[in-house]
């Protein structure tokens, strides 16, 4: 039976590249989106017409009820959950003094409430499989911190706090829980860069260049695999040698 995967964020940069890899796989994948229905239209028409079978739901993994909404379509549709990936998040960069309290809140509500909302609404259904993996895309910035950050760091930080907590909840259940902490991967926002600051990140990195998004959705797709079956609690770092 194939498995059927949920994907949050999945039409753009990393999550499109986890979209591919699963749907490449022959997997069922659910590309979840709030605002960016045209990227997941295309990449749905795209992925349709390979191995895997592809479909889209909006929701805003912050509102609980949306959430709900999404997942109670997905089991109706499909029949189950196998795997949930918490890949959803944005950034609002600023020092922490120039920061609006909208600008906090709309980062910790995606990227850490929103991770809260799609595990709970899953980990009903995975418990009455007993059966089910979640991966938690995390952040380098949330294991050492980076500055003009404080709010995509404290996010990304309580991610990987959250990722160790559920895990130990959900393992008597034959449930696993991981993290992957990303660094500077190669996304529109690193594309974008100018590049004396583009440089100045490299000077950093043992490898001497960016990551690409397929080869953190290829540490996504061990984790969700038979291979990866006695981890669990764990973060793996994607960050070219750092930190």
């Amino acid at each position: 039976m194939n498995r059927v995967i949920i994907v949050t964020g999945g039409s753009k940069g990393i999550g499109n590249a986890i979209c591919r890899l699963f749907a490449q796989a022959g997997d069922i994948v659910v590309i979840n989106y709030n605002s960016s229905v045209n990227e997941a239209e295309a990449i749905q028409k795209e992925l349709s017409n390979g191995n895997g079978v592809v479909s889209i739901e909006k929701a805003d993994v912050s509102d609980y009820s949306q959430v709900k909404k999404m997942v109670g379509n997905i089991i109706k549709k499909h029949g189950r959950i196998d795997v949930l990936v918490n890949n959803a998040g944005i950034a609002r960069d600023g020092f922490l003094m120039l920061m609006s309290e909208r600008d906090w809140n709309d980062v910790i509500n995606i990227n850490l409430t929103g991770v809260f909302n799609c595990s709970k609404a899953v980990s009903e259904h995975m418990i009455s499989l007993k059966n089910g993996t979640i991966i938690n895309i995390s952040s380098l910035s949330g294991i050492i911190g980076l500055s003009g950050q404080t709010n995509y760091a404290a996010s990304k930080g309580g991610v990987i706090a959250f990722t160790k907590s559920l895990a130990k909840e959900l393992a008597p259940f034959g449930i696993r829980v991981n993290a992957v902490a990303p660094g500077l991967i190669e996304t529109d926002i690193v594309v974008s860069l100018k590049e004396e600051t583009r440089n100045r990140l490299l000077e950093n990195i043992p490898l001497k260049r960016p990551g690409l998004p397929e080869e953190v959705a290829s540490v996504v797709k061990f984790l969700a695999s038979g291979d990866a079956s006695y981890i669990t609690g764990e973060t793996i770092n994607v960050t070219g040698g750092l930190p």
